[in-house]
């Protein structure tokens, strides 16, 4: 059942990632833990292959300086982080004549992360992130704690083991809130990851025991995904940058969206296909597709918003951004979805605008209209405040 207020205004969010590079990077790389550069949070397969270039740098000063590791501890560990404050408003317009109209406003501090990496010997290295956010993970929560082994120069191979978002889908977005993608597809567990990655192309395997079991079925590891990705490399055609791929999760209710809106074991697992292009031109125009739904139906009564029917969920998202001058963003999106009932919009498109006040601080407006297949509307508008370090 879809919350009837639901406006969250967001005060401190600290990530591992690296800061602002420049107000032509989109706003989502700028101000989200989960980056292009290294964002393991928002983006789901963006984060492995610069979290390894990180601890190769790591080991690189460390091979350089010789004295005692806890003597110079910021050559081995790197922190960074992000402070974000939002005010939002919104306004629910229920299709049932019966239903009161009903608007809310709020400001709260919401999200505070910190992220450490560690670079602990040659090719081997750890990450922790710590989150709270409020009135859900109060006080704190790790929300991801892996270790890296990387074969770095040696073998194009890594592997993480831990608590992290599996690589199924990208979701990089330029507006302030999270785009449908995400909202549906993004999967964190304790998983086992290994991959091949260069330049060019990343692919790996992940496996975890999920939550939500087959009826019947005994517990055990028994989720995969599976992930490809191409990265244009920079120079090959002048001022174009392009990252495209897919990726594939054995059970699509294992989604931290889906498994909190299915009440029990369900028949069988339903798997699920992800798919996505990131394209950019001279770091001023910028174009993301994305697309995230589940291969099969969902038994009727096994989702909560489903009304008994049977229903195979999906989101897609497309947005535009562009650079006008030095210090601003503009971009514009149009996303929806099926068979989401009264879980996440249908239709939903809006606009967002984002000026950068300082070195690595931004000042961001973002407008959201959104319609629910049940034929209710809603609309928000949400500012926001945020820096990198």
């Amino acid at each position: 059942m879809k919350k009837v207020f639901q406006v969250t205004c967001c005060l401190l969010v600290c990530g591992f990632l690296v800061p602002l590079q420049g107000v032509a990077e989109p706003l989502e790389n700028r101000l989200k833990v989960a980056s292009a550069e290294g964002g393991i949070h928002t983006e789901g397969d963006a984060g492995v292959k610069s979290l390894n270039d990180r601890i190769r740098r790591l080991e690189a000063q460390m091979k350089e300086k010789e004295e005692p590791r806890f003597g110079k501890w910021g050559e081995w560990v790197a922190l960074s982080g992000l402070i974000e404050a939002e005010a939002g408003y919104e306004r629910l317009n229920f299709a049932d004549p019966d239903a009161s109209n009903a608007d809310a406003s709020d400001l709260s501090l919401a999200t505070v992360e910190l992220g450490i990496d560690a670079a602990i010997a040659r090719h081997v290295g750890g990450h922790i992130l710590f989150l709270w956010e409020e009135d859900d993970t109060e006080p704190v929560d790790i929300d991801e704690g892996f270790i890296i082994l990387d074969g770095a120069d040696v073998v194009p191979l890594y592997l993480n083991a831990g608590k992290m978002y599996v690589p199924f889908g990208y979701f990089e977005s330029h507006f302030i809130s999270d785009p449908l993608t995400l909202e549906l597809g993004e999967t964190r567990e304790s998983a086992l990851r290994v991959g091949f990655a260069n330049d060019m192309v990343d692919l790996s395997v992940a496996s975890f025991n999920g939550d939500v079991d087959e009826a019947g079925a005994d517990d055990h590891v028994e989720s995969f995904v599976g992930s490809a990705r191409m990265t244009l490399p920079e120079g090959t055609v002048p001022g174009v940058g392009l990252v495209l791929g897919a990726s594939y999760i054995s059970n699509m209710a294992e989604s931290d969206g889906l498994e909190g809106e299915i009440p029990g074991e369900i028949a069988d697992s339903v798997g699920g296909l992800g798919g996505f292009l990131s394209l950019s031109f001279i770091d001023r125009f910028f174009f993301e597709a994305e697309y995230v739904g589940a291969l099969d139906e969902f038994q009727g009564g096994e989702l909560s918003f489903d009304g008994g029917e049977a229903l195979k969920p999906a989101a897609w998202n497309f947005e535009f951004a562009v650079v006008p001058a030095d210090d601003w963003e503009v971009a514009v999106k149009y996303e929806g979805g099926k068979d989401l009932g009264d879980f996440l919009p249908e239709e939903q498109y809006g606009g967002t605008v984002a000026y950068s006040l300082f070195e690595n601080t931004v000042l961001a407006m973002e407008y959201l209209h959104g319609e629910f297949e049940n034929g209710d509307e809603r609309d928000t508008v949400t500012a926001q405040l945020a820096i990198t370090f």
